[in-house]
């Protein structure tokens, strides 16, 4: 029954415009988190092929770090926000490791190009985290709600379909936007 509901949630969103038809303040945290997964191709194509490992724990470590110190500011708990940014860094590998396999197996589909981590890639990716954490914090009461994690996985739905993902980056996602959902 659930599931037929979600689905019949999900056909009608569809029809209706967006973001307005996915849950209020949910779809700007989901197409956030959606956006940061498909960061992770730049990622991978500017470490394939390198000594540069897809774990880095000190960019990692710093992230969280940061993140963290800004919770208590827009008035979240630090380690809810570490949690939540630790599967957006774990989403982010999943892609990267899924990219590394296939242009592994199948050469001719590596990108032509490497872009530069420093200057192109992690300033799109600070902007990401910026975001994601001001919508945690305009999202507090909707992702405290009863309802969160059914009106989240629409969204995540609807944020896949819009932005076209495939199955690894629609995998990812629902990875990242995991620990979204918090009850007091």
């Amino acid at each position: 029954m659930r599931l037929r509901v979600l689905c019949a949630a999900s056909l009608l969103l569809l029809v209706l415009p967006a973001p307005a038809s996915a849950s209020p303040g949910l779809w700007p945290l989901t197409d956030l988190a959606a956006q940061r997964v498909q960061i992770a191709d730049k990622v991978a194509a500017a470490k394939f092929g390198t000594p540069s490992p897809i774990d880095d724990p000190v960019r990692e470590q710093q992230i969280l770090d940061s993140v963290a110190a800004k919770a208590p500011g827009l008035g979240l708990e630090p380690s809810a926000v570490v949690r939540f940014f630790r599967d957006q860094i774990e989403a982010n590998k999943v892609v990267q490791r899924g990219l590394y396999a296939l242009w592994t197996e199948h050469p001719a589909t590596r990108p032509p190009e490497r872009p530069d981590l420093g200057t192109e890639v992690r300033p799109v990716i600070d902007r990401l985290n910026a975001g994601l954490l001001t919508e945690l914090a305009e999202t507090r009461d909707a992702r405290a709600r009863r309802s969160c994690d059914v009106r989240l996985a629409v969204t995540v739905r609807l944020v896949d379909a819009r932005r076209g993902l495939d199955r690894l980056h629609s995998g990812a996602l629902s990875e990242a936007v995991a620990s979204a959902c918090s009850r007091s």
